[in-house]
């Protein structure tokens, strides 16, 4: 029996890499009885039955899941939004933030088209810095800051994800020129970008690392949460909740909120308090529509 990752699966097929070698798998037929879903990135049990064929017959267990992209045992999340051309959304960026942390995968974030200029995305930077957050700026264009960016990506598994349009592939095709991945313009009529990776699939890095190239997506809804969580999901709002005058306190009404006070002294954004109460409001909904 050997061990290895799924890289891709594909028309009822999975590709595992195992050392230098890639197999063609299927599953063990009491995996499909089982309806045993097997995404990207899950380690693998399999057997070889050919030169590079082979039947997968355990799937072992998984440090971590992402649906949206669906993928298994990431390490890191680098969500991607472009300076311009699309602009911005730091609405979606905070939904795709969330999903990432709740999913346990650390999310680093990368603005791209640095070379397109973009004052909104540039005021968006040291906000997010502020926050806690990792913050790249990159350019696939020019080269700009794609040494960093393979740093990140140099140990684990890392997957690309964010709004189609911003560059993902062409990241990716800057970083490893003979991946030549698809890319397309975003589309002046809608303003958005035309969805150019049609399936997920992991791709080896010359140095290090593994990536997923994923189908990029315009909207995310929130993972399930209580809200009393929520705000453990805005890292700047940690070291000034110990000091709400009462236990549980949601940051909204409440009297004596440390939280809203920063965010009057300007230390905590307002855009992301802003979103914080939006995210709110659709926690509180969720709760009432599963106990309806």
């Amino acid at each position: 029996m050997r061990e290895g990752i799924v890289i891709k699966a594909y028309g009822g097929f999975y590709y595992v890499q195992s050392e230098a070698q890639v197999c063609e798998c299927v599953l063990r037929g009491r995996l499909r009885l089982k309806q045993q879903q097997v995404l990207v990135g899950d380690r693998v049990e399999f057997k070889i039955t050919g030169r590079k064929s082979g039947v997968i017959e355990n799937v072992l267990p998984r440090r971590t899941v992402l649906m949206r992209p669906p993928v298994a045992n990431v390490d890191q999340a680098v969500v991607v939004f472009a300076m311009r051309e699309p602009h911005p959304s730091p609405l979606l960026l905070d939904r795709i933030l969330i999903q990432a942390q709740a999913a346990g995968v650390v999310p680093v974030i990368c603005f791209n088209k640095a070379d397109l200029g973009g004052q909104e995305a540039a005021e968006l930077i040291p906000l997010y810095r502020k926050a806690g957050y990792q913050v790249l700026v990159t350019s696939a264009k020019d080269g700009t800051g794609l040494s960093r960016l393979r740093e990140v990506f140099r140990t684990g598994v890392s997957v690309l994800a964010g709004p189609s349009g911003v560059g993902k592939s062409s990241l990716l095709n800057a970083l490893e020129p003979g991946l030549s991945l698809k890319t397309k313009e975003v589309s002046a009529k809608i303003g958005r970008g035309r969805h150019t990776t049609r399936h997920v699939e992991l791709l080896s890095l010359a140095g290090g690392g593994l990536v997923a190239d994923t189908p990029g997506f315009s909207s995310i809804y929130l993972p399930p949460l209580e809200r009393s969580e929520l705000a453990y999901f805005f890292p700047e709002f940690g070291k000034f909740m110990p000091d709400c005058q009462f236990p549980g306190c949601l940051h909204h009404k409440e009297p004596g909120c440390a939280v809203k006070k920063a965010v009057e002294e300007l230390k905590i954004s307002p855009l992301r308090y802003n979103n914080y109460l939006e995210f709110l409001q659709e926690v509180i909904e969720q709760e009432k529509r599963k106990y309806d």
